[in-house]
């Protein structure tokens, strides 16, 4: 963690805060740009087959699409979508504020960099399979890969993050079965898992490897940043228990365990003294050495 540190003290002041309003924005002209071309507007249609992560194409000149892929909306609109992104832009902002700025700012670019080198992968894949196969359009294939990937791994990332950082957060699965964040994460990792092998049982080998690189390479910032930063990471319930043992030590550090009956001396104006009780009194007074056999014993009633 000690270059993480380091990082963060050079470039932390560069980190982009209220990111997540960035994200929405994204997604915002993306669906925008969706119902556009939905109701038939052909020049929209075709800007959007421009913004796709397309690796063919980017190879070619076309570097715009390292960027203009994250417009691409990770599901078609409807009346739950404003939910979800408002779930979305709340877990985002909460993270930002439970990790700090850069620290967010490193988990949400590092899962759309994976999502690149993914994409390259997949692309380099394809290149060694198909390319020498007669019928075969690499630049087809490629512009139909790219459809694999959008946004959606990233918002799932950010739910990911949330379950880990807050495990026994309440929330409501279908709008209405409470459920704990961290079995929801778990849930959603298997149904995952199912459909990357029910995609090699029906697709073949091919979609199937491709869709198990979007989905593995989307995420790996997931696995990834928890690994790095594991030695320092801490729930807020862990950080809220962390600050209360603190502060017990702090104040059980400042009680007085040794005080002289006679002159008040402690350990703490005296370290160096020797404290002694004392066998003739007649209950708990403890002396210093210099009143341990010069001091008057006390007797009860006296």
């Amino acid at each position: 963690m000690i270059w993480f540190y380091k990082l963060e003290q050079k470039y932390g002041k560069y980190a982009i805060k209220n990111l997540t309003w960035y994200l929405i924005i994204c997604y915002a002209i993306g669906y925008v740009l969706q119902l556009s071309a939905g109701l038939g507007n052909t020049v929209t249609a075709a800007l959007l087959s421009y913004l796709t992560l397309d690796v063919h194409a980017i190879l070619h000149g076309q570097i715009w699409r390292l960027v203009t892929w994250l417009l691409i909306p990770p599901y078609s609109f409807d009346i739950f979508t404003l939910v979800t992104l408002y779930c979305y832009f709340s877990i985002g902002t909460l993270l930002e504020r439970t990790w700090g700025t850069f620290r967010y700012n490193v988990y949400i670019f590092s899962g759309i960099i994976f999502t690149i080198i993914g994409a390259f992968l997949l692309y380099g894949l394809m290149n060694l399979v198909l390319g020498g196969t007669a019928g075969i359009d690499m630049e087809t294939a490629s512009m139909l890969v790219s459809g694999f990937f959008s946004t959606y791994y990233i918002s799932m990332s950010l739910f990911f993050a949330f379950a880990i950082t807050f495990p026994d957060v309440q929330m409501m699965f279908m709008f209405i079965i409470p459920i704990k964040a961290k079995i929801l994460g778990i849930f959603y990792i298997l149904i995952m898992i199912y459909n990357i092998f029910r995609t090699f049982s029906l697709m073949g080998m091919l979609i199937g490897t491709a869709v198990a690189i979007v989905i593995g390479f989307s995420l790996l910032n997931v696995l990834l940043f928890f690994i790095v930063t594991r030695k320092s990471f801490r729930t807020p319930t862990q950080l809220k228990r962390q600050k209360e043992f603190q502060r017990h030590v702090v104040k059980m550090k400042k009680l007085t365990r040794h005080k002289c009956a006679i002159c008040g001396r402690t350990e703490e104006t005296d370290p160096d003294e020797q404290f002694r009780f004392c066998s003739k009194c007649e209950g708990n007074y403890e002396y210093c050495s210099q009143h341990i056999y010069t001091h008057t014993h006390v007797k009860k009633g006296s």
